[in-house]
């Protein structure tokens, strides 16, 4: 118990040596001034004021909020609140499509059939998703990259 009590009292001793040094070096040091003159944006678009060094419009991806929704593959089984998902029109439990739109998530299987999922929403599929890998004109487009039949 002494040991701990010693070593605490060490660590509290190095960090006020810490913040002092930080202190005296704060107070005797003259820190650059900004410039004087702001820098005008350079282009005023849709998404406000642009900064010179941003990404060039090719490059850019549209946020969440600039596009109709999101889509994932899901191999696997989905096991909701202890029980596999299953689709109620054909029985499929593999292979879905997740849909998320409008603070909704949708279930798409392999057959095409589709239903609400009230269950989930926007933050677990947020949590589930990787990274955008692709962006599509269509919602038929998107099944298509991600090997679904549009139907």
């Amino acid at each position: 118990m002494f040991r701990r009590i010693r070593a605490r009292r060490e660590r509290e001793r190095e960090t006020a040596a810490i913040q002092r040094w930080h202190e005296q070096i704060t107070a005797t040091h003259t820190w650059p001034l900004q410039a004087s003159t702001p820098q005008q944006p350079t282009d005023t678009g849709r998404l406000g004021a642009r900064v010179d060094d941003f990404l060039p419009a090719d490059l850019r991806v549209p946020g969440r909020d600039e596009i109709a929704g999101m889509m994932m593959p899901r191999r696997r089984p989905l096991i909701i609140d202890g029980e596999v998902r299953a689709c109620p029109q054909c029985g499929a439990y593999r292979d879905w499509i997740i849909l998320s739109t409008r603070d909704e998530v949708w279930l798409r299987c392999r057959a095409g059939h589709q239903m609400l999922e009230p269950r989930l929403d926007t933050a677990w599929y947020n949590r589930n998703s990787g990274p955008t890998d692709a962006i599509h004109a269509t919602f038929e487009d998107g099944l298509k990259h991600l090997g679904h039949p549009a139907g």
